[in-house]
């Protein structure tokens, strides 16, 4: 987290954003209301965001501390309903679908508060709460429900059946959900930049422009339509660790070894999980901030620490080979994520000389027990020499 301390000392409220280090660098991830009052925005480069406000004090984001806040309020989640899909670290969508008798039909605003009054006690955070007859509204109405000064919203917000299109008028295109910069220049060419825009407009005539794909969505969206459930057996589609660095890194041993804490880091997460990946994918982020990357998809499925790092290091190396220059980020992900049960379609060279090996495995799973009890920074793999 990063804490901008009010530069005039006027004892306003503390400015706050999250993302980047002390050194200025990374990027912005969230900003409170005050710190967006000087302009501050998710996705703006550290630095900027410090020349718009001289006086910021940067703390780094606890990212550990995050991933067991993120656990705790999924499991206060699942005490009212075993219907919950993470969505990431901070976004949950659950299905109350059935529970009527269960909280003897109490009002669906009511049931919200006393989840949200649930994790506040347990968690010691405090978190929006949106309900609707979608995910799209639920995910709308909770940052409506978020509260800010000038606003009565106290955290939660639930739109009623047949409430929704009134509801989705107040937004512009840019609001909803995947409707990204691209799409956003494209429709803004037929002068379509809010809901109510789009409203004016028969789907046939949306199709007509867009085709029929597009078309279709996006009449569906304005009018808070989603048809997607609730999937409590979702997996993450990747896992991934980076870092960006108090300073440019030019040396390939110090950042072969920036990436061997990476990649253990994001094995680890995968174990955490149950699941193994097929892709490896590196990321680097020269000091002119070009950002570059390069993947390997394996023959069978991997999660110990030795076959994500040495299939990174290799990747790095190609990096690094087609351009020399100092680098500012580095990350490992891990993709294509699989469970232990999934059928492998093994080469032949894999059969004989599989990438992961049963040592790797109970390696692993030594290191896990270990951490476990003692602490992430207990036991690491060394390095072969």
């Amino acid at each position: 987290m990063a804490r901008l301390v009010d530069p005039d000392g006027v004892g306003k409220a503390p400015l706050v954003i999250v993302g980047g280090s002390a050194e200025r660098r990374g990027v912005v991830t969230s900003a409170s209301y005050e710190a967006r009052a000087y302009g501050v925005h998710s996705a703006m480069p550290m630095a900027r965001a410090i020349r718009l406000c001289p006086g910021a004090t940067v703390v780094p984001v606890p990212w550990e501390a995050c991933a067991r806040k993120s656990r705790e309020i999924r499991d206060v989640l699942r005490r009212f309903t075993p219907a919950v899909e993470q969505a990431s670290s901070d976004e949950f969508y659950i299905d109350l679908t059935g529970t009527d008798e269960l909280y003897r039909g109490e009002p669906l605003a009511t049931t919200a508060r006393r989840i949200r009054e649930a994790v506040a006690r347990e968690t010691a955070l405090t978190v929006s709460i949106g309900g609707g007859t979608s995910k799209l509204i639920a995910k709308l109405a909770a940052g409506v429900a978020k509260p800010r000064p000038g606003t009565p919203a106290d955290g939660v917000l639930v739109v009623a059946p047949s409430a929704e299109l009134e509801f989705m008028r107040q937004f512009a295109l840019a609001d909803i959900p995947f409707v990204g910069p691209r799409f956003q220049e494209r429709v803004g060419k037929l002068g379509l930049r809010t809901v109510v825009d789009v409203l004016r407009y028969e789907r046939a005539t949306l199709v007509g422009w867009l085709g029929q794909r597009e078309g279709r969505w996006l009449h569906e969206r304005v009018r808070g339509i989603d048809h997607a459930p609730v999937d409590p057996a979702r997996e993450p589609r990747s896992i991934s660790r980076d870092e960006t660095f108090p300073q440019d890194l030019a040396d390939d041993a110090a950042l072969a070894a920036r990436l061997r804490a990476l990649a253990d880091r994001a094995a680890a997460d995968l174990r955490e999980v149950g699941l193994l990946a097929r892709t490896v994918t590196v990321k680097l982020r020269d000091a002119d901030f070009t950002t570059r990357q390069a993947s390997r998809t394996l023959s069978d499925p991997v999660h110990s620490e030795r076959v994500v790092y040495e299939v990174a290091r290799d990747l790095l190396r190609k990096l690094r080979a087609a351009r020399r220059m100092p680098a500012r980020l580095l990350g490992v992900a891990v993709s294509q994520l699989v469970t232990p049960d999934a059928t492998a379609q093994l080469s032949l060279l894999a059969a004989v000389r599989p990438l992961e090996t049963e040592r790797d495995r109970t390696i692993s799973r030594v290191i896990d027990e270990v951490r476990e009890k003692f602490g992430p920074d207990a036991l690491g793999r060394g390095q072969a020499r």
